[in-house]
């Protein structure tokens, strides 16, 4: 197996990472012969031991892809049996057609074909001849024009009871004799158009006579402008001017600056343009003069598409403190002017909604202090549905004193901490 295993990886290398090496060929009419050895593989069925094969080859190429091979192997090994160590010689005689790929290549896979016989011969027992079919493929490696190195297997069906065998192989190739292909003759350079540049290197051919070319037989164009010198009314053009067909430069869309140093290409007719051709924007807001409906708009202001000034979003807000006495939900008179201020503010912006939230000082039970503080809320939020508020627009939320503003430790704390509180904001849009 280590032999098989060996001969595998140097067969999968050969074909799947060629190296290149001096050029050669499979040379038509050319004679081979080749030692190999390798390993032959028995069908179970037969109980004879695989080992290493010896053998010989010799072929005859037919053209560079066809050949024809006579091949013999020798196989040393003995019966696979417990009870058995009989020694069997087989010998295996093939004559095969073969088929190149790649013929002109270093590197040369083929397939093949095959019949034969073998023979297997047991010690005390005496030996059997049956004929044989075999098909496979391998690879020759050319390391110079006849010398090469190749690796092959076979799939080989005896007939007798029909046994399968593998027969894997190793080995050189030399060549003798043979006919490597002719090269065509190079034909004489020509010069069909006489303007002193071969055909083979014209790359504009049929060029009139008397026009001056370049090295690759094409009309000169000294100013590099895509005219040809003998076409060019304006010769002498800037590196990158767009120009006609005349070698002229072009003004496409008619605003005074030429194609190749018009920055705005399609500027309408009759708009106002700078030196790099781009319309003017005399208030730079990013709109073009012959576009602004608004010229003169001051710096930094931003326009729409028309040039005119956009509104600008501004944060408006509210706040609104209600304090309260101790364990009381009553609203003082003294807030009821700011509960308006704020009612007002929500008519004004009346896509608004206003959260109020109501809280206690940490007195008494927690379940008390939060059903107060819902109750502080509760009462402001009737005091803006009294000033017009529509309730939808309205919630009101009890916190207990599970939010203090203040240290409760002390009666300003706790007095900050009885309150009501909303804060409502909302974004406008003005103009600048």
């Amino acid at each position: 197996m280590k032999l098989f295993n060996a001969m595998f990886i140097l067969f999968f290398s050969l074909t799947v990472f060629p190296v290149t090496v001096a050029e050669a060929e499979n040379r038509a009419g050319a004679v081979s012969v080749s030692p190999l050895i390798g390993g032959y593989v028995f069908d179970s069925d037969q109980s004879i031991k695989s080992d290493p094969a010896y053998g010989i080859v010799l072929g005859y190429n037919i053209t560079d892809r066809i050949g024809i091979e006579g091949a013999f192997n020798y196989v040393d090994t003995e019966v696979r049996s417990s009870t058995s160590s009989n020694s069997v010689d087989a010998y295996v005689y093939r004559l095969e057609g073969l088929y190149h790929f790649m013929a002109d290549k270093d590197v040369l896979p083929y397939i093949a074909v095959g019949a034969g016989a073998i023979t297997i011969d047991v010690d005390g027992v005496g030996d059997d001849t049956d004929f044989l079919a075999n098909y496979g493929a391998g690879i020759k490696f050319f390391l110079t024009e006849s010398l090469a190195v190749r690796a092959g297997v076979r799939h080989i069906i005896s007939f007798d009871d029909t046994n399968h065998n593998i027969l894997y192989k190793l080995g050189l190739s030399y060549l003798i004799g043979g006919k490597p292909k002719k090269e065509a003759p190079k034909p004489m350079p020509m010069d069909s158009d006489g303007d002193g540049i071969s055909d083979d290197m014209d790359k504009c051919a049929d060029t009139p006579a008397g026009i001056k070319v370049d090295a690759s037989g094409c009309p000169l164009d000294s100013d590099g402008d895509g005219v040809s010198d003998d076409k060019d009314q304006c010769t002498g053009t800037s590196k990158g001017v767009a120009v006609d067909g005349k070698g002229c430069p072009m003004d496409s869309d008619g605003d005074g600056v030429s194609d190749g140093r018009d920055k705005c290409s399609g500027t309408p007719s009759g708009a106002s343009v700078d030196a790099t051709g781009c319309p003017l924007d005399s208030d730079r807001d990013g709109v073009y003069d012959y576009k602004d409906n608004c010229r003169g708009t001051a710096a930094g202001i931003k326009v729409d598409a028309a040039g005119c000034p956009l509104p600008i979003k501004e944060k408006v807000s509210i706040e609104l403190n209600v304090s309260f006495a101790s364990k009381s939900a009553i609203v003082q008179n003294k807030f009821h002017e700011d509960i308006e201020k704020v009612s007002n503010f929500l008519k004004t912006y009346p896509d608004t909604i206003a959260v109020i939230e109501g809280h206690t000082d940490n007195a008494g039970d927690d379940e008390d202090n939060l059903k107060l503080s819902q109750q502080r809320a509760e009462n402001v939020m009737r005091h803006f549905v009294d000033y017009g508020i529509h309730p939808s627009r309205l919630r009101a939320e009890g916190y207990g004193e599970s939010r203090p503003l203040a240290d409760n430790s002390t009666e300003v704390g706790r007095q900050k901490n009885r309150r009501v509180v909303a804060v409502i904001s909302t974004i406008i849009e003005k103009m600048p």
